[in-house]
């Protein structure tokens, strides 16, 4: 069992809520910060450099109805233009329900020179994969379907690169909705979460109240052939959040709910490497883990610490927020 170091510190004045990573054409790190903790500090990306050097790279353009911004999941296309999962309703305030939306930037000089609307009125978007022309987004709750077995719905959204204004209904009728998942776990209705492609072209997805990974096989028009759970060892790994593969095809998993990091071998064996009591995470402990990535030979993993409750280690958020790291192997 690793024991999970300090990254970095991430400053007060700015940041309360990190999630989502991507790693830039220049190298840099570049983390997300929904803000849920306090919502008087705007959405934004951290760009992080050589000797963990940390600066705000952009304020993320605010949803003009509700005045807010929420990037989770962020993801860079072949021109380097960032996607970005803007969860306006992952607080559950009515009012944000379906106000989610999916946001391409192009930044130029550290300065946004235009902003598109992929797609729009979105219930839940949550992470956010890029293969080939399309953008692969997943849903963690549609509450709109409803199930014959009364359990939670959640969805993988399908969107071309240059989409634009996709108006989505958040229902099975969407033409976009390339998957769906149920949620068995009574206890934690929570679906579709993690998401990553492995080095063949097929994508894996978390469904995060079954702490199951599922792996999607495509046609060769891009239709799925198959969506089926690959990976679940309830003692090892209790819920799926953020995912990254290494260059051994090993798969690493953030547990947010266990304040744990899992590895999935080759041959689909489910590991705890890494664990963490309820935490301020400031020595580097894991502080409920919503992202792993794979930066500069070290696992960095972003800690959420915010949500609490039943089943959940994190028992309440503190200031300032925390990146650990850790080795991936």
């Amino acid at each position: 069992m690793q024991t999970p170091k300090l990254f970095a510190l991430l400053p007060e004045e700015y940041v309360c809520t990190p999630d989502g990573m991507a790693i830039y054409s220049d190298g840099d790190l570049i983390l997300a910060c929904p803000n849920y903790a306090d919502t008087k500090k705007q959405g934004c990306l951290l760009k992080i450099g050589e000797n963990k050097r940390i600066k705000k790279w952009i304020d993320v353009p605010v949803l003009k109805e509700t005045g807010l911004a929420c990037p989770m999941g962020i993801a860079f296309g072949p021109d380097w233009d960032i996607y970005i999962c803007d969860n306006q309703g992952w607080s559950g305030s009515p009012e944000l329900q379906f106000k989610g939306r999916i946001l391409r930037i192009r930044i130029e000089d550290d300065k946004i020179v235009k902003t598109s609307v992929v797609a729009e009125g979105m219930e839940h978007p949550n992470g956010i994969r890029i293969s080939g022309e399309y953008i692969y987004v997943t849903q963690s709750l549609l509450t709109k379907v409803k199930d014959p077995s009364g359990l939670l719905v959640s969805c993988v959204y399908k969107f071309h690169l240059n989409d634009e204004n996709i108006r989505v209904a958040n229902e099975l009728e969407d033409k976009n909705i390339l998957t769906t998942f149920i949620t068995k776990n009574k206890d934690c209705q929570y679906g579709a979460d993690g998401i990553v492609f492995d080095n063949k072209g097929d994508l894996y997805v978390g469904n995060f109240g079954d702490g199951a990974v599922h792996k999607i096989t495509f046609n060769d028009d891009g239709t799925v052939k198959e969506n089926q759970v690959w990976a679940v060892d309830a003692g090892q790994l209790q819920s799926t959040d953020g995912m990254i593969f290494n260059d051994k095809g090993e798969l690493f998993i953030a547990d947010f709910s266990a304040n744990s990091i899992a590895r999935v071998s080759t041959d689909r064996k489910i590991t705890r490497i890494a664990h963490s009591p309820d935490t301020d995470g400031f020595n580097g402990e894991l502080d409920q883990p919503g992202e792993p990535i794979i930066w500069k030979g070290k696992l960095i993993v972003s800690c959420f610490d915010m949500v609490t409750g039943p089943g959940i280690v994190n028992t309440k958020h503190e200031l300032p927020a925390t990146l650990s790291e850790l080795v991936p192997e």
